[in-house]
């Protein structure tokens, strides 16, 4: 009886390490994947243009950021809001991050 414990002990034990040291690779790369998506530089996506024209045309007009966007993607949506917010503060397409 004590054997079967002691191994039911020790496929237990080793299954633990397993799911730490399998778990830790996850956790440690993913902090990098946010570092690497903040790094995108949209200045050539069409979404980024139209986001600084209409930006830089709400500040002429002094008006808010009124209109209303649906993306198919995220990716488009980052894109025109950082565009947006980059024309609607004066800055220029080169003066990017």
């Amino acid at each position: 009886m004590t054997i079967k414990f002691k191994l039911y002990a020790w496929v237990l034990a080793l299954a633990v390490a397993a799911g730490v040291v399998g778990a830790a690779p996850i956790a440690v790369a993913h902090p990098a994947m946010n570092a690497q998506e903040q790094d995108h530089d949209y200045s050539k996506n069409k979404y980024y243009q139209q986001g600084m024209r209409e930006g830089r045309d709400d500040m002429a007009h002094h008006r808010d950021h009124y209109k209303k966007h649906h993306f198919k993607r995220d990716e488009d949506r980052k894109a025109y809001e950082e565009g947006y917010q980059h024309g609607h503060q004066g800055e220029h397409e080169g003066d990017h991050r």
